[in-house]
């Protein structure tokens, strides 16, 4: 499955920004997604599935628990890729931040 196609699913997506805070218990997981999107609890286990088998998460054994946590590996694949893009917004960017300096030095 090609990174887009992983990052695609709104789901996927925002298990990656759950993880993104901080590892999780897949239990911690299923409670939030279920109560997001209202899928069970083993939709939401091959939503996992599909990042861990796609370099997306890592998961651990704690006791009977196990932890989920983001692999920033694929994420910097697709970094890479986007760095073809970055010009078309950097630049604007660049100037924001020097109009937010210039507001700054005003007041």
């Amino acid at each position: 499955m090609e990174a887009f196609d992983v990052l695609g699913d709104p789901v996927r997506r925002r298990l990656l920004e759950l993880l993104a805070r901080d590892e999780a218990a897949s239990g911690e997981l299923v409670e939030v997604i279920r109560a997001e999107f209202g899928i069970s609890q083993a939709a939401v286990s091959q939503h996992l599935k599909v990042l861990r088998e796609n370099g997306f998460a890592t998961v651990r054994p704690e006791g009977a628990r196990r932890i989920y946590a983001v692999d920033p590996a694929a994420l910097r694949d697709v970094d890479g890729w986007l760095d073809q893009f970055r010009h078309f917004w950097e630049p604007k960017l660049d100037a924001l931040a020097t109009e937010i300096a210039r507001g700054k030095k005003a007041r």
